[in-house]
Parts: C-alpha cells; sequence; structure tokens
C-alpha cells in the first residue's frame, strides 16, 4: 500500500501539479501583479507616515509640557519683577507641585515670595524642603542666604521704600562703576550672590557686562561655568554672547562640552547666535547627539544666515525630521533658492511639502514665481493643494485667481475657491462676486 502512495506521492505528474499550484501561490515578485505591487507600497508608504505621525504626536505632547513649565516659571519670574508677591507665590507653587525639572528653583522663588509677604514661618518650611528634597541643588546657596535674611527679619511684608532703597543702592553702584570700578565689583559681587530680588541681580549682572572689564569678565564666566544658580548661570551666557570677544566664546565652548544640563546647552547655542559664532553652531548641528539640541543649533544657524553651513548639513543629514527643521532654518535665513531647489527637487514628498510651505511664508516675487513653477509641472493632488496653502499664506489672490478660474480638476478648483473666500483682498472679493453672477 505505502509503495502505491509513494508513486503517486513522486510520479511525474504528481510532481507537475505540486509546481503548478507552489507557483500559484507564491509568485516571484517579477511575475506579481503590478496593482498589487503598488497597492503593498502604499500602504507601506502609509504605514511609515502614520508611525511618523504618532512620533511627532509625542514630541509634540513632551514639547507642551515643557512650554507649560516654563510659562508657569516665566509668569512667576515676572510677577517678583513686578512686586507681585502674591501672584508669585501661587505660581511657583502651583510649578512645585508638578515635580518638573525646576521644582527646586520653583520653590526658592516661592519662599522668596512668601518671605517678601511676611509669611516667615511659611518660607523657612518651604527652604526646608527644598533643601531636603534637593541637597545637591544649586541653588542652595541662593537659599541659605535667603534663610539667614528670613531669620533676622522681623517677619513684616516688604515695604515700597525698601524696593526704592534697593534701586537707589544699585543705582548707586553703577556710578561707582564709572568713577572707580575696582570698589564697585565687590559689592556687585555681593549682590549677585546676595538674597536680593532677581531684578536686582540681573540689574548687577548687566552692569558688569556691560563694563567691559577683565575683572568683570571674570566673575560673569565664573558665574557662567556654573558658580551661581541655572538662572543666573543663563543670564550670564547670554551677555558673554552680548558683550563677549573670542575669549568669551572659548567659555562658553568650555561649558557646552562639560555641561550636561540641556538648558545651559541651549543657552549657550543661543549665545553663539547672539555673537554671530556660526562656526561653533554647525559643529554643534554636526555633533550634538541630543537631538532637540541639535534642532536649537540648526535654527540658530539659520538665524545667522548660515546658508552654506545649513545646505552641507541637508545634504548629509537622513533623518527625514532633522531635513526638515533644516527647511525650516532656510526660511528663517530668508533663503527662498534653497527651498525652492528642495520643493523642486526633493524625493520625500513630506519634505517637498515643508518646502513649498515654507516658501509661502517668503512674500516675494521669486518665491511666487517659483510656487507657479512648480504647480504647473506637478502631477501629485496633495502637492499641488500645498501650493495653493502656500499662495493663501503668501495672501497672493492673483494666484489663486488664476487658478480658479483655470483648473480643470474640481477638488483643485474648490480648494482654491475656499482660500480666495477667506482673503480680504479686492482680486479675492471680485472674483467670488464673478461665480455668484454666473
Amino acid at each position: 500500500m505505502w509503495i502505491a502512495v509513494a508513486a503517486l506521492l513522486f510520479s511525474p505528474a504528481r510532481a507537475r501539479a505540486v509546481r503548478h499550484r507552489a507557483t500559484h501561490l507564491i509568485k516571484p515578485d517579477f511575475l506579481q501583479d503590478p496593482q498589487d505591487a503598488q497597492e503593498k507600497e502604499q500602504e507601506r508608504r502609509e504605514r511609515e507616515q502614520e508611525a511618523r505621525e504618532r512620533e511627532q504626536e509625542r514630541r509634540e505632547r513632551a514639547q507642551e509640557k515643557v512650554e507649560r513649565l516654563e510659562e508657569l516659571y516665566d509668569d512667576g519670574r515676572e510677577a517678583l519683577d513686578e512686586d507681585r508677591y502674591e501672584k508669585a507665590e501661587a505660581k511657583f507653587d502651583q510649578l512645585a507641585q508638578l515635580n518638573g525639572p525646576q521644582t527646586d528653583a520653583a520653590l526658592y522663588w516661592k519662599a522668596y515670595a512668601e518671605n517678601r509677604l511676611g509669611k516667615r514661618e511659611a518660607a523657612l518650611t518651604t527652604l526646608a524642603d527644598m533643601k531636603k528634597r534637593f541637597s545637591q541643588s544649586r541653588w542652595l546657596k541662593d537659599a541659605s542666604a535667603l534663610e539667614l535674611e528670613v531669620k533676622q527679619s522681623t517677619g513684616q511684608p516688604v515695604k515700597p521704600a525698601d524696593q526704592s532703597d534697593e534701586e537707589l543702592k544699585m543705582l548707586a553702584i553703577q556710578g561707582l562703576m564709572n568713577s572707580d570700578p575696582e570698589r564697585a565689583m565687590p559689592l556687585l559681587e555681593k549682590v549677585i550672590n546676595g538674597s536680593g530680588s532677581p531684578r536686582e541681580k540681573s540689574r548687577a549682572l548687566f552692569v558688569l557686562a556691560q563694563s567691559g572689564s577683565a575683572q568683570g569678565r571674570e566673575i560673569i564666566g565664573r558665574i557662567a561655568k556654573g558658580q551661581s544658580n541655572p538662572e543666573l548661570q543663563r543670564e550670564a551666557i547670554k551677555y558673554l554672547g552680548l558683550f563677549g570677544g573670542a575669549q568669551s566664546r572659548q567659555i562658553m565652548a568650555e561649558v557646552y562640552a562639560t555641561n550636561a544640563d540641556p538648558s545651559v546647552k541651549r543657552a549657550i547655542l543661543r549665545a553663539y547666535m547672539l555673537g554671530g559664532d556660526k562656526e561653533r553652531l554647525f559643529a554643534a548641528a554636526k555633533s550634538e547627539k541630543d537631538e532637540s539640541l541639535r534642532r536649537e543649533a540648526i535654527r540658530q544657524l539659520g538665524l545667522v544666515h548660515g546658508v552654506s553651513e545649513l545646505e552641507q548639513l541637508y545634504q548629509a543629514e537622513t533623518s527625514t525630521d532633522l531635513r526638515r527643521e533644516i527647511l525650516q532654518a532656510f526660511f528663517l535665513a530668508g533663503e527662498s533658492g534653497k527651498l525652492v531647489q528642495a520643493a523642486q527637487s526633493e524625493k520625500d514628498p513630506e519634505l517637498r511639502r515643508v518646502a513649498i510651505r515654507n516658501l509661502g511664508l517668503i512674500h516675494s516675487d521669486d518665491s511666487g514665481k517659483a510656487l507657479q513653477a512648480i504647480y504647473a509641472r506637478e502631477t501629485d493632488r496633495s502637492l499641488k493643494e500645498e501650493v495653493l496653502n502656500a499662495y493663501f499664506l503668501q495672501g497672493n489672490a492673483a494666484a489663486l485667481v488664476g487658478i480658479a478660474r483655470n483648473e480643470k480638476d474640481p477638488e483643485l478648483k474648490k480648494t482654491a475657491v475656499s482660500k480666495l473666500s477667506l482673503m480680504h483682498s479686492k482680486e479675492a472679493t471680485d472674483y467670488l462676486m464673478e461665480l455668484l453672477q454666473k
């Protein structure tokens, strides 16, 4: 029996039948239906796009959280500068409860506001909480100075006269700085290291930076390297960028290389922009491991018109997200030529859309002509819609009217008319009236 079965299984006719069935079940790539292949490729692209969108949403949510924390911090600091201590106390209390990266700073400023409101015990409790929870915080030095001041105070709310005295003191120090800098320097440093108001400390730092003296640069350099709290450090870095020369930029480079705090590194990148340091921005954009900092470096390169550097980055970069950031930086640099080039020749449709969108943000004849040429040659409807949106961003009603008159695709025509209906221009209104009269 088994011999008969084996003969049947291995007979030539049976083998041919098996091969025939296998051929139909598993077609080689070159025999697959082109339509099936296109659909599979489209599905693959859609899956990749969905994955990119999910990642983008995740980043946006994270960024929104960061921005919310920064907004609370800025609101609290603004309230302090305006002597609205109750509001400052509430803002910093809210920030502290969110347990973000600025919680130690929030507790310090909350205690500062409480002290200014005469809430001596509350201020001491807040400072004790901060010291317990953040034993390595760079705000500890400020906290100790504030704690000493609170213990020595009478527990009365701050008086307007005290604020006036603070202003007069700073005016006196500034005057002394002009006449006798050597005597003024220790006084300014004392203000910076003391428990004074943020406005007073910022003013002292500015006076030091503006002096242009070697001693002033040395003090600011120490603060930039982390001698003080992170807030003053970032401000010192900003002044190094504004007023410093090669020596100041070298200090910032050293801090950037040795500091792990992204906020400090971001401050340095922005200071490089203030000082027009394309070389160091380019280096950070190429080699920084933190993608958010690479993005920051790319943006700052755009602001200093580092077009050549951005072009090199774009050619070498493989990440779609970072290439998108570079296209945005071309816009910041006002470089429509590179955007036109990307809009016309970039193979990635998403990047072409970004380039077209940014062209719409550049109001010039060249960008308008480039968009016209792209629309005329383009066959992808979604990209043509992006051109229509770019015209809308430009306020280019004439171009939209021209397309609305001549476009054969009813959906694109409808999109053009929809854009025109949102524009407040004579050309748009005249065309809409013309449609109504037909």
